[in-house]
């Protein structure tokens, strides 16, 4: 919760502005700033976040409505509004419902509280993940995986400061994979401990409904998660377990080896060079301390997942091998297990991404690249910002925004013409014409 009972918002407000503002110029986060929130600043420094800005906005008319329209959480849109809706349209709040990149998919309520919100971007189609808006509830709530509230000055854009918020996110409840996040937003009232419990309930109950409307196929249900998160998600019908990183990794490389791995294969996929006399023995501990979480789920010689285990990685490998591209790229949240040095994981994690991303260039698709360039891991994709900005006709209002991306790209990698005033060429029709591309 952003405030204990019986605290005075005002003040609350001014302790945490003048953190903030110590924050800024000596970099020091000072005892009143929760910890949530001083590790949110951190990350949204790290990132860059302009201190006076607006959300950008991904998603927009067409793009919006059929991405929206095919999203899981469109099916429990109504339970959202049942639950939320007469609150958000009380005139001093907003429901906001957000993907699992911070996109934000509806934002619904009274129509002055909308008029206010639109000034600073917080409107259908714009990014409010950390890396694009600082310190906020959805956002922070994706990132740190469970609810939060975010109140005033806790934001770290300066533009957001006048708003409070309460975030939830909400699971795929049979993979445990992120879907998104629900929001309420509105004024300090909210940093109260009921917003949180509402928000936190109606994930819940959103989870539930998303169980009732796919139930699971038959059999043992065993579920792992692990694109785009360092530590795996296990599911099973009893529980959800948050696996640390090396537990995380050999459940990893168990599940893309059905067929088990010898000891010293397992130790050679985990340790690489690094591997000396005392790895095996290493090795043992770790197992042991996984059999203890997981069970009798792990067997041995070879070590092996004794059950079926429903991976996030396999299931975007199958679509890509089927040529379902689109939805490929909707099952791939990010690379796997990201912070992973482990040699096995790297080359399932480099297999996976590279054969999305060539799928993605081959196909020539202006939305999937454009989708592609907007994630953190294809944003500073030269070659993908290219065939984007090839992708749209000459004279097409669309070249503006990956014409920018190109000419920012070359400059940044040291590829840009002095000579050429923008860094791309126009041609007697107004055609950029780039030089070959280059993969960086």
């Amino acid at each position: 919760m952003a405030m204990a009972s019986g605290t005075d918002p005002a003040e609350r407000t001014r302790a945490v502005r003048r953190a903030h503002e110590a924050f800024l110029t000596e970099g020091a986060v000072g005892p009143t700033v929760r910890p949530v929130v001083a590790d949110s600043w951190r990350r949204s420094a790290d990132a860059r976040v302009a201190q006076e800005c607006v959300a950008p906005i991904d998603l927009a008319d067409d793009a919006l409505d059929a991405y929206r329209a095919d999203h899981p959480l469109a099916g429990v849109m109504p339970l959202f509004r049942e639950l939320l809706g007469s609150i958000a349209h009380d005139g001093a709040h907003l429901l906001a419902v957000c993907d699992d990149l911070g996109r934000m998919l509806w934002v619904e309520g009274h129509t002055g509280m909308r008029h206010r919100a639109e000034r600073m971007n917080f409107v259908a189609g714009a990014r409010w993940d950390e890396r694009h808006a600082g310190t906020n509830a959805p956002g922070t709530a994706l990132t740190v995986d469970h609810a939060v509230q975010i109140f005033a000055t806790e934001h770290f854009n300066r533009s957001v400061q006048p708003w409070t918020c309460a975030a939830a996110p909400i699971h795929d409840p049979h993979s445990g994979r992120l879907l998104g996040a629900v929001d309420l937003t509105g004024g300090d009232h909210l940093a109260a401990p009921h917003s949180l419990a509402l928000v936190q309930a109606t994930a819940r109950a959103a989870e539930a409904q998303l169980a009732a409307l796919a139930p699971p196929a038959r059999g043992p249900r065993v579920a792992l998660t692990a694109l785009g998160r360092d530590e795996a998600l296990l599911v099973t019908e009893e529980r959800r377990l948050r696996l640390g990183r090396r537990h995380s990794e050999i459940m990893v490389l168990l599940a893309g080896h059905p067929e088990g791995l010898s000891g010293d294969r397992l130790a050679l996929e985990l340790y690489g060079p690094r591997a000396d006399h005392r790895s095996p023995v290493t090795l043992r501990a770790e197992l042991s301390r996984l059999r203890r979480l997981v069970g009798p789920l792990l067997g041995s010689r070879p070590y092996r997942l004794c059950a079926p285990v429903r991976t996030d990685m396999s299931l975007a490998a199958e679509e890509l091998a089927a040529g379902e591209v689109a939805t490929a790229l909707r099952a791939y949240p990010g690379p796997l297990l990201p912070m992973s040095e482990a040699p096995g994981v790297c080359r399932m994690r480099r297999d996976l991404e590279d054969g999305l991303r060539q799928a993605v260039l081959s196909g020539g698709d202006p939305e999937l690249l454009r989708r592609w360039a907007q994630t953190p891991w294809g944003e500073d994709d030269l070659e993908v910002a290219e065939a984007l900005l090839a992708a749209h006709p000459p004279h097409s209002p669309g070249r503006a925004a990956p014409a920018a991306r190109v000419r920012r790209l070359r400059e940044v990698y040291g590829l840009a013409d002095p000579a050429r005033e923008d860094g791309l060429r126009e041609d007697d029709h107004g055609d950029a014409t780039l030089p070959q591309r280059c993969h960086v």
